[in-house]
């Protein structure tokens, strides 16, 4: 049977273009039960000669320096947004508006008054979106999210999740331009908050539900860097850490921190949570595991157990290689992209949509907020 084509058209070439590219390319060879098969018709991009290297390299059919040009295109069903923050709501809402799909990077927007048309635009025109949350497809938090809704764990007490990194730690890196937007808050939005406590909090109001109130703290290390638009020295806007604690709706209590400035991390992505019953943690560096503990057990074998996340039970497993052999964090994107493809099969939303991450943005606010006033902000 033929399969039906999603032509996609890519907004964006850098790290997450990459990542998502591959997701479209290899989603067929593990997943090819589907019934839609992505096309990468076009890539657009501002510098030509970039756009057009990344089109021939990665195999798309052409490639346009205009995304409103890409967006008026028949030939496109889908607007993949891999844009720096700012861009993501002008892109997303005019690719609604011409009724093409949208599947956009995270964070949604820069603030939560910028991600509301975002959402209110995509509902309007009744068109499939999903924000790249990509953590949720990691097997082993798949199958904490099973184990959670199983009640396994009981009442849930404690929440705690970290992202931490350290590639900011020096004073001559400058901000803004194309490799170091992140650190510009015009192009950004914020810093660690909306960048890695953003994955944190997704994938916390996912397996445990939603956030009542935060108390955050920031800091920015250096105050001023040189910009490389405007060869100035200007101040740094963005936080470059931040820690805060929550109450969830379901009383649980919730500690989070995010920093580029922890000498000897590149990407700790940790989360741990205490139920009544038992308890469960990851961690990004061995994503393909997950421990768990049971209070049930008999005590002369109680302790913590790893659970091994490679048999054809485990969520996403049964597509992959045999018993025993690990994917990794490219295989995030493929998963997302077949759930993806599966939703429009079934004709079913893919979280997390527009208005799943919208809560998201609205609990970075709250967090950005209570550590400007100092003060205990509800989400």
């Amino acid at each position: 049977m033929a399969k039906k084509e999603l032509r996609i058209g890519l907004v964006g070439y850098g790290f997450m273009g990459r990542t998502h590219t591959n997701g479209y390319k290899r989603v067929g060879d593990f997943f090819g039960e589907l019934e839609y098969k992505p096309v990468l018709q076009a890539v657009c991009g501002r510098t030509e000669d970039k756009a057009k290297a990344f089109a021939e390299q990665w195999g798309y059919a052409s490639y346009e320096t205009d995304w409103k040009k890409l967006i008026e295109r028949d030939d496109i069903d889908a607007i993949d947004i891999c844009t720096p923050n700012d861009q993501h709501a002008p892109v997303a809402i005019a690719a609604a508006e011409a009724g093409k799909m949208v599947l956009c990077e995270k964070p949604l927007a820069r603030t939560t008054e910028e991600s509301q048309p975002m959402v209110d635009a995509v509902e309007k025109a009744g068109v499939p979106n999903t924000v790249w949350y990509n953590y949720r497809r990691v097997p082993a938090v798949t199958l904490a999210k099973q184990i959670i809704d199983s009640g396994k764990l009981g009442k849930i007490f404690h929440y705690r999740a970290n992202f931490l990194q350290d590639w900011t730690i020096n004073a001559d890196l400058p901000q803004g331009g194309a490799g170091l937007w992140r650190l510009d808050a015009t192009a950004a939005g914020s810093g660690v908050t909306g960048d890695l406590l953003a994955h944190c909090i997704d994938t916390a109001l996912w397996l445990n539900g939603s956030i009542k109130d935060v108390s955050a703290v920031t800091e920015t290390f250096i105050k001023e860097r040189m910009h490389n638009l405007t060869g100035k020295k200007e101040k740094v806007e963005i936080d470059d850490a931040c820690t805060f604690h929550c109450h969830f709706e379901n009383g649980s209590l919730g500690l989070f921190e995010s920093t580029r400035y922890a000498r000897g991390h590149k990407a700790l992505y940790t989360l741990e949570i205490n139920g009544e019953h038992a308890s469960i943690r990851w961690d990004l560096h061995d994503l393909n595991r997950l421990e768990y503990f049971d209070h049930s057990d008999e005590s002369q074998v109680r302790g913590w157990r790893t659970i091994h996340i490679t048999d054809g039970d485990h969520p996403y497993m049964d597509h992959y290689w045999v018993p025993g052999l690990c994917i990794g964090y490219e295989h995030t994107f493929i998963n997302q992209v077949a759930d993806f493809l599966r939703s429009l099969q079934d004709g079913t939303p893919c979280p997390p949509t527009f208005r799943d991450a919208l809560e998201t943005a609205k609990v970075c606010d709250a967090v950005l907020k209570s550590a400007r006033e100092r003060s205990w902000q509800d989400v």
